[in-house]
Formats: C-alpha cells, structure tokens, sequence
C-alpha cells in the first residue's frame, strides 16, 4: 500500500501563509515583549491580525468561522504557528481554549455552543480547564478527583480545590471536573460543569509562581465554595466527565507537541545562525565536531517528533482512542524538544544565556511541558502496561497478536 506523505493543497497554503504571519507579525511582537503578553490588548490586536490575514481559528469548524482542519492537517499548522511563544495565542489555538474548543465542539448542547463555544472559537472570550487538584487530589491520577458536586433543588453544589488551572485570570468560564458519585480513588463518577467566572462561588486563590510564563492568563490556584449552578451547567451527562475528558486530552497532547516543535525549530534555528557566523579555535563553530554533532542531533530530534505526531494524529482522524501512540508522541516529544532547546543554548554559549535572544525563555517554556499532561515517568508506565497487556493476549489463529493496543 502506497504511503503519500504529500500535504493536503489546502493545508500546504494554510500552512505556508501561517508561516508568513508569525514570522512577519507576531515573531517582533514577542521580541518586543520578551515573549511575554503583557495585557489583552495586545491578544485582541493579535487575533485581529490573524483574522484579517486568514490564519485564525485552523481547528474549529467552518461553521463557527474556523478551517475545519483535521489532526493531521493541524500538525503542519499549529507547528509553524508555535515557531513564536505568541503565534498559539493570536491564531486562537493556545491551550487550554484549543482544547476546550474541541471538547464543546464534541459533547456541547445547542444552547451551550452558542454560549460558550461560538464566542470562545471567535475569541470574544477566553477560558480554562479546572481538574488538578492540590495533592492527594487529581493530578497524574484523575480517578483520586475529590472536588464533590452535590445535588441542591434545581442544580449542583460544587466545593473544592483546584490549582495549576492555566488561563483562569480573566477567564470567561471554567470547565470545571467534580465527583458527582463514588469516592477519591474511584475509576468513574466524575461530571463536567460550566461555570461562569462571574460566580460567586468560584474564586482566584493565588497566581502560582511557576517557571513558565508564556501560557496567558497565568497558572492560578481556585477556590470552589458553595458554588451553585443549574442543571444546565452540566457538560455532557452525570458521572461520564472522565470519558469526556480523553475526547479532550489525546488531542490536546498532540496539539502541545505541534506548537512546542515551532519552538525547538526557533531555537535549532537561531543556534545554527550563530554556528555559521561565530569564529572560535581558527574556524566557524559550524565546522567543529562536536557543534555539528550538536546541529545534527537537533534535526534528528525534530524529524523523529514531527513523524510521531503525524502517527498518532492519523490514528485519531481514523476515530481510534489512539492512547498508546499519544502517549509515545506526547513523552518523547516533550524530552526531544527540551534537548534541542537545551543543545541551542549550549551552541550560543554565553549569548544564549542572556536576555539579548530569547533562548533562556525558551528553555523555561519547554521545561514544563515533561510535568503538564502528563509526566514522563507517567506515561511511560501506562505504555508498558498497555505493551505487557497486549503481549499477554492470547494469539490469533494465524499466529500473529493483534496490532491494536
């Protein structure tokens, strides 16, 4: 069977004029920021750019003024639009909106589309993603969920704890994950509501000081208190939040992986031009040894990353749970970008510790991203589960297991 690695025409030009956008528009933006948005205004400005050049909104339908793009048509994308800390933000596709678009695309009800989906895929409005908890609660384990909802007359109560709930500050809503049945500990029982921002229940604890910096609206710790809502809130049905929620995460790993691979081009980018232009030891860096060991190293890392997304991306578009290769992709994704991130630095030497390129914030970015959606260590002990469970497998009459994991 043919195997046509050819980018859809469509995608190829979306793809390209995303390309032109970031690097003309929103690249000087973050240089002039420190790749920081120090406030709305320049978000606004940014996603009126992206709007008024075509490239905004690539993964939400075309009937909420999106391109309607599929995961693998997204890779190409989001890659090219994460080559700047700012590009995610100003096309619309930074987490967790990203995500939580594609959620209420999935499971949302009429009325809750034109509420919440319809002004957040337009970016009239922003939003977060409320599961991790201060420990014991959720965090790599989500059946340890102890925010509880209980029944009042004519909707829930929600009381519970939340933190590291990324873009919270200045968020329209939450999509909020509490335990509706069972107890901390249980595999099921978990709903999903939507919470307006402008509940007095649901309050900002603190901004938490974390190494990151880029991800808008901050990594925020929440107070949910006697927080009533209606039995509209609900997202979904009762007690199905956890299902809901690997709609959600698969993609939304695979979309970190896309847009932190823009990064480590930029970086492997800016390291290369210092290689071919600084002069040490009677050559250019370009000619020594270990620096194009360094460069080589960085394009396999960058090759192997981006064939890993597409894998598992096509096995998402073909409507597989697709939990093996996202989380493969997603693990060494994330180490293979700190890798190039890091080797980047090494290369700039003393320039690429300082604040004259923006390598040191890119490395604090990329950090993270082996703890956030899942940690490494995580990951990988739910691949070899999956890979002792399918070795287990009784064979098939041909001799031969399974190929699904």
């Amino acid at each position: 069977m043919a195997v046509d690695l050819a980018p859809d025409p469509v995608v190829a030009d979306l793809t390209k004029r995303t390309a032109a956008f970031v690097r003309d528009v929103v690249v000087p933006v973050e240089e002039r920021h420190g790749g920081v948005v120090p406030n709305d205004d320049v978000r606004v400005e940014l996603q009126r750019a992206a709007k008024q050049a075509g490239v905004f909104a690539p993964h939400v339908s075309r009937e909420l003024g999106g391109h309607g793009l599929d995961m693998c048509g997204r890779a190409a994308v989001f890659e090219e639009a994460g080559y700047s800390l700012l590009g995610p933000l100003a096309l619309n596709i930074a987490a967790p909106d990203e995500g939580n678009a594609h959620l209420l695309e999935a499971i949302a009800t009429p009325e809750q589309r034109r509420g919440y989906l319809a002004p957040l895929a337009s970016g009239e409005i922003r939003s977060c993603f409320a599961m991790t908890e201060p420990a014991p609660g959720a965090g790599s384990d989500p059946s340890a969920l102890s925010t509880r909802a209980t029944r009042v007359q004519g909707g829930w109560r929600i009381d519970g704890r939340k933190w590291f709930i990324t873009g919270a500050e200045g968020a329209a809503f939450a999509i909020c994950m509490a335990r509706t049945s069972g107890e901390p500990g249980s595999p099921g029982g978990a709903t999903m509501f939507l919470i307006d921002a402008d509940n007095p229940g649901m309050k900002i604890v603190r901004h938490i000081d974390t190494l990151d910096e880029s991800l808008y609206g901050g990594h925020v710790e929440l107070l949910f208190e006697e927080c009533v809502v209606p039995d509209e809130a609900v997202l979904g049905s009762v007690d199905e939040g956890f299902r809901y929620a690997q709609v959600r995460l698969g993609p939304a790993r695979m979309t970190h992986c896309m847009r932190w691979l823009g990064i480590a081009r930029r970086a492997a980018g800016i390291a290369v031009d210092r290689a071919v232009t600084r002069q040490a030891f009677g050559s250019r860096l370009a000619e020594l040894g270990m620096i194009q060991q360094m460069i080589a190293d960085n394009e396999i890392d960058i090759a192997a990353s981006r064939a890993l997304i597409l894998r598992a991306c096509w096995e998402l578009d073909q409507g597989n749970s697709a939990n093996q290769s996202t989380a493969i992709a997603k693990t060494f994704c994330a180490e293979a970008i700190w890798r190039v991130v890091d080797r980047s630095l090494q290369i700039c030497g003393s320039l690429g510790i300082s604040g004259d390129i923006l390598l040191s914030r890119y490395l604090r970015e990329v950090r993270p991203f082996r703890i956030y959606d899942g940690p490494s260590e995580t990951h990988r002990w739910a691949i070899a589960r999956r890979t002792v469970r399918h070795h287990e497998q009784p064979r098939s009459g041909d001799g031969l297991r399974s190929a699904a994991h």
